[in-house]
């Protein structure tokens, strides 16, 4: 299946991702308040951290692996079955050690603990990296999508008030054990299950626990931040936290789609040698995402004083600050993404893509040391801008040699331009009509008009391969069409 049908299909499931939580947000912000989204947040942000050490590194190493031996059935069994075979064990134990914590050493939240396990128990069955390496993402979408829409429904039919806060615990965790369930169905069509010998599940722990400790870094400033917010603040903070994130995440489902997409293939062309291949899809792939990022981050500054409080609720109103400066962190994680996805993993370049995690984990959690306490949720979040800037700038510096930072830097900053235009259009609109809604209506349509309008405008002056090639495609479709009506 080519990259493009792939990046389709995850664009289609991100703008599912997209709508979903503008339908669910506003109704659970209301229905269970600040509290109660920060103890659903604090207690899943605890079992995500058991769940990080039952799978270690096996997503990025296992969609790396998988899409180097698929042509070869035999090889893709035996790859599949170590590499499981690592995952089961370690997940065993994991969930040993997360009902030892939840029963016997925690002290507050033990039933929504002792529901999140359904979260953890989801892992031993992940094997999402096995169709990703695969590159089958349209029967990962389809399954998601499903999955996703029932547990929305479940959501609106049985949350009802404060007290159902533990049936949407359960609904959360419940619907992430199915959907890797449901995957398994499908697995006998790829591989046949035969023995494995230890030797070939130790031969995977090496690399799995190397790339473990990017993914335990990183952990520390996405679920750590959580964690540190409800023993150093409340749990109002970090429900606070929660739903700033979970607005920012709306546009960075669509760049981190590309990077999903474009790792396994990316694999597959470096394995064959295909260098000039690789580096026409980076170039294409840093404009794209930085195009959607600057635009993002401006437009979400720009509507939040108005919308936060529409979408979130009155209670909600420190998310203001919160969403706007964490938009922040959308250029940075693009660009890091990019350079992470489709060079470093790729290539192996391990030891950067290491260094670089524990530099950022270790100055987010030194901020969050220092602001927390002063500040909470808002605390946190400049530990994160600090930490995921720090990522992004150690990556660029040691990749330097290996790829034109200039050009890609030169041929993406020139966005910024229409994303500030969008920006002052935006605040412009902001005290013109007396109706919030009708406001935030208008200033989300006048400003992706203008910054589409104006990026359109350049691309197209300068002759813009993205776009270029995208009229191109579009041309030959029409052709075809014709051709075919004759």
């Amino acid at each position: 299946m080519s990259a493009k049908k792939n990046f389709i299909y995850n664009v289609i499931y991100q703008i599912l991702l997209l709508i979903l939580p503008l339908i669910t947000t506003p109704y659970i912000a209301r229905i269970i308040g600040p509290e109660g989204v920060g103890i659903q947040s604090y207690t899943m942000s605890i079992a995500n951290y058991f769940t990080l050490f039952a799978m270690l590194g096996i997503n990025n190493h296992g969609s790396r692996s998988i899409a180097m031996v698929r042509s070869d059935k035999e090889e893709l069994s035996k790859t599949f079955l170590s590499i499981y075979s690592l995952q089961v064990f370690t997940s065993v134990l994991v969930i040993m050690c997360y009902l030892i914590y939840s029963i016997f050493i925690a002290k507050e939240y033990k039933v929504f603990l002792c529901i999140q396990i359904l979260y953890i128990i989801s892992a031993a069955f992940d094997i999402n990296w096995f169709f990703f390496g695969m590159e089958q993402f349209k029967l990962t979408v389809i399954r998601n999508t499903a999955i996703k829409l029932l547990s929305v429904c479940s959501i609106f039919m049985f949350v009802k008030e404060y007290s159902d806060l533990y049936i949407y615990s359960l609904i959360i965790a419940g619907s992430a054990l199915i959907s890797q369930l449901v995957l398994w169905r499908f697995i006998r069509r790829y591989i046949k299950f035969t023995k494995v010998t230890i030797d070939s599940i130790k031969k995977q722990f090496k690399p799995v626990l190397v790339l473990f400790i990017p993914v335990i870094a990183i952990s520390i400033y996405k679920i750590m931040d959580k964690i540190m917010i409800g023993s150093m603040s409340s749990v109002i903070q970090v429900g606070f936290f929660e739903n700033s994130e979970k607005i920012i995440n709306i546009p960075l489902g669509l760049i981190t789609a590309l990077g999903t997409v474009m790792l396994p293939r990316i694999s597959n062309l470096q394995q064959n040698g295909n260098d000039d291949e690789i580096k026409k899809y980076m170039s294409i792939s840093m404009e794209f995402v930085m195009i959607i990022a600057f635009g993002a981050m401006f437009g979400i500054i720009g509507v939040a004083p108005i919308l936060i409080p529409i979408f979130l609720g009155d209670k909600f109103n420190e998310c203001i600050n919160i969403v706007s400066l964490l938009s922040i962190t959308l250029l940075f994680i693009a660009w890091a993404n990019v350079i992470r996805t489709q060079f470093l993993i790729p290539r192996k370049f391990d030891k950067i893509y290491v260094i670089s995690t524990i530099l950022g984990a270790i100055i987010n959690l030194l901020s969050n040391l220092f602001f927390i306490s002063k500040y909470g949720a808002l605390g946190a979040t400049i530990g994160t801008i600090l930490a995921e800037a720090s990522v992004a700038v150690y990556q660029t510096i040691m990749v330097r040699k290996y790829l034109d930072i200039k050009c890609y830097f030169k041929r993406t900053i020139m966005y910024l331009i229409p994303a500030i235009i969008m920006f002052i259009s935006i605040r412009c609109l902001q005290h013109i009509f007396l109706k919030p809604l009708l406001t935030a209506i208008i200033q989300i349509i006048v400003g992706g008009s203008i910054y589409c309008l104006l990026v359109f405008m350049y691309m197209y002056i300068s002759k813009n391969y993205l776009l270029m090639s995208l009229l191109n495609n579009l041309k030959s479709i029409k052709l075809r069409n014709e051709s075919e009506a004759n």
